[in-house]
């Protein structure tokens, strides 16, 4: 394990940024994928589950413990105990918006060497700080028995690899980069069009103040926040630009990253007045409210909009971060086998339902993601999904820097804490001062 620390967090930082438009919803073969059966890297034999299961306990932890999160859980363990009867799913669940409370029991947890059956974690660099410290084990069995790099876009399966072995079972792909907006809220301000840059965004948000609406832009916690920052820099850097900032072609004091966090700041002053504790889904319920006209959210929206029984077109409405038209900004969840958990074959169990195509058209239509597999049928899936599925096959795709994606967990931290700072100070000079030095401490 020691020679693959030495290299983990660069590879897949390079795979977490080399992500190219690559998922189909309807069976196609990605661009670039091997033609053979199984995982084109993977040199062991495909997984044999027993009849019905293991059996045993098979603990997992996930941040999914409330509201359309645990419905999208509920969803994917009925279809896990469907498949293995004999396997009995624990529930580890803890609470807090993006994960940040779990990661923090997580940690301790693996540090005093009581891992769980499996933990959730979000596709890309962030899995890193886990493979470096030798706390999950290879997966390229199970990956194998799914059905590989033909039923999984290639270079989905490298981004969650390090030097041929996968790490994770890829659950979902999500979208960072979603306003989410209120129809009704727009046509009392006058505006009938949808923004195309970052500027024009900001000339809407005046015209909704002006109509009556005190905070035209609603906003949740520290990660939300960290969100919405970036794509502010996607719109204003550019899809080159923004990845830039990972491999050191962009640098974190160029002017554009200046304009980004200048435009950024006027975004907040269009916006609630929020603690670092508060979750999303207050955020959302703004916009179908009307208290709010816009949100910047993932798609996980979707299933807190069904859950409050709002109607597309009528209640809300979506489109890009102004800006960013074009440009999918990814983030996945994923699942892992720990090393040294109790019940390694169980936890082979529940990651082979997690990647199955029962398995995600069950879990996706609860939370509002699409599949990570390409043969579930889009037509299964509602607008905005089959909508997500075609802009992944043709978007240029860029790693989220919020959900793990783009940057390890530890560099993530120090964005996150710079961003809490500039919440409160609006001190411009700043938050470019501590992101330059974050690069540069955890590049």
């Amino acid at each position: 394990m020691q020679r693959t620390t030495s290299r983990a967090a660069a590879l897949l930082a390079v795979g977490a940024l080399g992500l190219s438009a690559c998922a189909t919803g309807g069976g196609e073969t990605t661009e670039g994928s091997s033609s053979g059966s199984g995982s084109s890297s993977s040199a062991a034999e495909a997984y044999q589950p027993k009849e019905g299961g293991a059996g045993g306990d098979v603990g997992v932890f996930t941040w999914w413990a409330a509201g359309s999160e645990k419905k999208g859980l509920d969803a994917l363990v009925a279809e896990y105990k469907k498949q293995y009867p004999n396997d009995t799913f624990v529930n580890l669940a803890v609470a807090g918006g993006a994960g940040s409370n779990a990661k923090a029991k997580l940690a301790s947890d693996l540090k005093n060497d009581q891992p769980p059956g499996s933990f959730q974690g979000h596709a890309g660099a962030e899995l890193t700080d886990y493979i470096a410290a030798g706390q999950i084990e290879p997966v390229n069995d199970v990956v194998d028995a799914l059905g590989g790099d033909e039923v999984f876009p290639k270079d989905l399966l490298d981004r969650l690899s390090v030097e041929g072995s996968i790490y994770s079972v890829p659950s979902n792909i999500h979208r960072a980069n979603v306003v989410w907006a209120n129809p009704q809220v727009l046509k009392k301000a006058g505006i009938n069009e949808t923004p195309k840059d970052m500027k024009a965004w900001i000339a809407d948000m005046e015209k909704v103040k002006k109509s009556g609406v005190e905070n035209p832009l609603s906003i949740g916690g520290t990660w939300t926040q960290v969100q919405l920052f970036e794509t502010v820099l996607l719109s204003d850097l550019g899809a080159d630009g923004y990845s830039g900032l990972f491999d050191g072609t962009t640098k974190w004091d160029s002017d554009e990253v200046k304009t980004a966090v200048s435009d950024f700041k006027t975004l907040l002053s269009y916006a609630n007045t929020a603690s670092d504790g508060d979750d999303w889904p207050p955020a959302t319920d703004a916009v179908v409210d009307g208290k709010a006209a816009y949100n910047v959210m993932g798609d996980w929206a979707v299933a807190q909009f069904d859950d409050r029984g709002a109607k597309e077109g009528e209640d809300y409405t979506y489109f890009p971060v102004p800006g960013t038209d074009g440009v999918f900004d990814f983030l996945a969840d994923s699942f892992t086998l720990p090393r040294g958990t109790e019940n390694p074959d169980g936890t082979k169990d529940w990651l082979m339902t997690v990647g199955s195509a029962d398995g995600q058209k069950a879990f996706n239509l609860a939370k509002g993601s699409i599949p990570a597999r390409t043969d579930v049928a889009m037509d299964d899936f509602p607008a905005y999904q089959q909508s997500a599925m075609e802009d992944f096959t043709s978007d240029t795709i860029v790693s989220s820097i919020a959900h793990g994606a783009a940057v390890p967990l530890a560099w993530s931290t120090d964005i996150s804490t710079a961003v809490a700072k500039f919440s409160s100070s609006k001190d411009e000079a700043t938050l470019v001062k501590e992101l330059s030095a974050a690069a540069e401490k955890n590049a």
